[in-house]
């Protein structure tokens, strides 16, 4: 098993090489894709090489608008060009109903719309920002990432989410720390309609959380219920202040409120899930 060294040292020489010639990183302004809009400038810069770095963000109605504005001062940070793509997922990926699938035509819809920006800029490569841990969960939207033939330099040297984290740090990167934000579809079963109205409600009842203490957190709706994970260590501070978030949160729109014993999950919606 290579060590944490042996894949930061295979990740510098593959970045090495991509940087020869203009890249577009599908950049979400989480972790893993600062890392790599990161890695590629300081590879460009140190090569000289004038590459023209593209760090491609999507506005779409399954990630809150915060996402975009922190997306926006990472890659203002990094100095590499920043282009927004809007995409209403719901329908041009046929998702409106959250299928069980939804993460594979999601990404396909995505990065197909991102090819199609790189090829009106001349430019043959892609990146995202998989890691080593997303192999071993249910991830669908992978199988859309290699069909399409785009390129997951973090998963291809090995790198797990901690070292990502490591290598982030060492770089100075801001949001080096920043809990992963997957998109707001799966807090709902699947089924579920996806209504903008519901989206933004769950992803404005999640910020209040974060504004309370919570920086890791999942809403999932279920219904009238809204089904709230958390780290088991903050069931404590989450019940010393249950009454000031019910209250936030019925007002929100939630009739129930709910906190999950089983604690914070990534994926849980996918639990119950039969997986062909």
């Amino acid at each position: 098993m290579s060590t944490y060294k042996q894949k930061k040292t295979e990740l510098y020489k593959r970045m090495d090489a991509y940087v020869n010639q203009d890249i577009c990183i599908a950049f979400s302004g989480g972790v893993d894709s600062s890392l790599l809009i990161r890695l590629a400038k300081v590879c460009a810069d140190r090569q000289q090489t004038g590459c023209r770095i593209y760090a491609v963000t999507f506005d779409t109605m399954l990630h809150p608008a915060c996402d975009l504005e922190l997306a926006k001062k990472v890659a203002e940070e990094t100095g590499v060009l920043h282009e927004v793509l809007f995409i209403d997922e719901l329908e041009e990926a046929g998702i409106r109903y959250n299928p069980e699938n939804r993460c594979y035509l999601c990404k396909k819809a995505l990065f197909k719309k991102l090819q199609e920006f790189a090829e009106e800029k001349g430019i043959s490569l892609i990146l995202e920002g998989s890691n080593e841990d997303d192999l071993h969960v249910y991830r669908p939207g992978l199988q859309a990432v290699r069909e399409l033939g785009i390129v997951s330099p973090l998963a291809r040297c090995g790198f797990t989410k901690e070292e990502v984290r490591n290598l982030a740090e060492e770089l100075g990167i801001s949001v080096a720390k920043r809990p992963s934000t997957p998109c707001l579809a799966t807090r709902l079963p699947y089924g579920a309609e996806l209504r903008q109205e519901i989206l933004e409600r769950i992803g404005e009842g999640e910020a209040f959380l974060r504004e309370q203490g919570f920086p890791t957190v999942r809403l999932r709706l279920h219904g009238e219920v809204a089904r709230i994970e958390i780290p088991k260590g903050d069931f404590g501070k989450f019940l010393r202040q249950s009454q000031e978030i019910s209250e936030k949160l019925r007002q929100q729109g939630f009739s129930y409120v709910t906190l999950d014993l089983h604690g914070f999950r990534s994926g849980s919606i996918d639990e119950n899930l039969k997986i062909k």
